[in-house]
This record gives C-alpha cells, structure tokens and sequence, in this order.
C-alpha cells in the first residue's frame, strides 16, 4: 500500500535530488527562474512610463544603443 506525501514531503524529496543529482549551484540557479520577484510590477512601470509616448521609448532605447 503507497503512502500519499504532503506538497511539503514532496517539495523536500524533490530539493534532495536536485541537489544531489544537479549539486548546489545548478539546484540554486534552476531554482531561481520559477521566483515570483516583489512588488507590483504594472504600477511601477505605470510611474516609470507616465506621460511617454511609444515614440519616445524607441527614441530613449536607441540612444542607449549608440553609447
């Protein structure tokens, strides 16, 4: 008869072979791209890009690129 694991045992069990198998900094690097980052990203941009048209954006990127 099988036992049914908790998400937590799972996740654990998971971590293990990770590390075991790939060691800590592959584990660490694999792990990072599933990272939910902070803070709300639509009202910051929102902030950062007020009263810019798409025009000014491109104009702003291609400068960037001559420098």
């Amino acid at each position: 008869m099988s036992t049914t694991l908790t998400l937590n045992e799972i996740s654990k069990e998971a971590l293990e072979i990770l590390y075991r198998e790939l060691g800590i900094s592959k584990t660490v690097r694999f792990l990072n791209q599933y990272s939910t980052g902070m803070g709300d990203y639509v009202s910051q941009k929102e902030i950062i890009y007020q009263g810019k048209t798409v025009q000014d954006l491109v104009s702003e990127i291609q400068k960037k690129k001559m420098m």
